[in-house]
């Protein structure tokens, strides 16, 4: 059938635009991106194996126990994420994916930082404003429905490939959560409250910092823990433009037809998602 309406060839003419006169934006972001995440890599994989796991687990000890720590129910409460994180992270590290587990980590936590950078002031701009959450939905249930595979056409034209379109590419895919959950989490806030910092004369910025964002940080929480995972679920996609990590073994297995190195490999993210997500919601259900 013919085209009457061709959607895709203004979208072109946009994109090329874009990279023919912003080419200096996207080289300054590529550049941050990739000295980001090479220099976290280099960090992480400095600390030895040992250093690393007992970390991770004294983080997941403390979000987990909160201030009962060191009685009997907080150490039956944390002992539980706590020996999830030495198996998980001790057989990462016999099956040999360490270097790849460390790069999907650093991956994942660059690609967060951004998505929350992002996300959290456009959420309190959709919570504050009617007419910015009118125009903001549209556009987030947009970047939830559009195939994540989509992203990547972009990215690969401004940034070539590597870890930069990868991170890029990701940080679209879970940034919706972000900002949905902070919007929700203030809206949420009761209206009492809020009514009662006026009559105590608060200001706008003090009220939102000082009785808003608190109150909506478990549901904030919540949309970091989202954020996180979704990260997390596009790293094999991400591998498809170059992106390092245990996601770049996955797509190797596939195209290989090697199940074993794919089941490891996939076995290795299942044990880092779980991980991040225990200790993101033991962060979020803290009192």
């Amino acid at each position: 059938m013919e085209k009457i309406i061709n959607i895709g060839k203004y979208i072109e003419i946009a994109i090329n635009f874009l990279e023919e006169h912003l080419s200096f934006l996207w080289n300054a972001i590529d550049n941050l991106i990739t000295w980001t995440v090479d220099s976290m890599n280099s960090l992480f994989l400095n600390i030895p194996f040992w250093l690393f796991m007992l970390i991770v687990a004294a983080i997941g000890y403390w979000a987990k126990s909160g201030k009962t720590a060191f009685n009997k129910s907080g150490i039956k409460k944390a002992s539980g994420i706590t020996l999830f994180i030495f198996i998980g992270l001790v057989l990462i590290y016999l099956m040999g994916y360490w270097k790849e587990a460390i790069e999907t980590t650093t991956l994942v936590l660059v690609s967060t930082f951004i998505a929350l950078l992002l996300g959290i002031p456009i959420g309190i701009l959709s919570a504050k404003s009617s007419l910015a959450n009118a125009i903001i939905r549209p556009v987030l249930d947009f970047m939830q429905t559009m195939p994540a595979f989509v992203y990547l056409i972009p990215a690969i034209f401004f940034f070539s490939v590597g870890n930069s379109p990868g991170v890029i590419a990701t940080v679209i895919f879970s940034l919706p959560p972000a900002v949905r959950l902070t919007s929700l989490g203030i809206k949420n806030v009761a209206g009492e409250v809020v009514e009662a910092g006026h009559a105590y004369g608060a200001t706008e910025n003090q009220i939102l910092f000082k009785i808003q964002l608190p109150l909506a940080m478990p549901t904030i929480l919540a949309g970091v823990n989202q954020v996180i995972l979704l990260a997390l679920s596009m790293v094999v996609i991400a591998s498809m433009v170059g992106a390092r990590g245990l996601g770049s073994i996955v797509y190797q297995g596939i195209q290989q037809n090697n199940i074993a190195k794919g089941f490891e490999s996939g076995l290795g993210i299942v044990i880092l998602a779980i991980i991040l997500d225990r200790i993101t919601q033991a962060f979020g259900n803290k009192k």
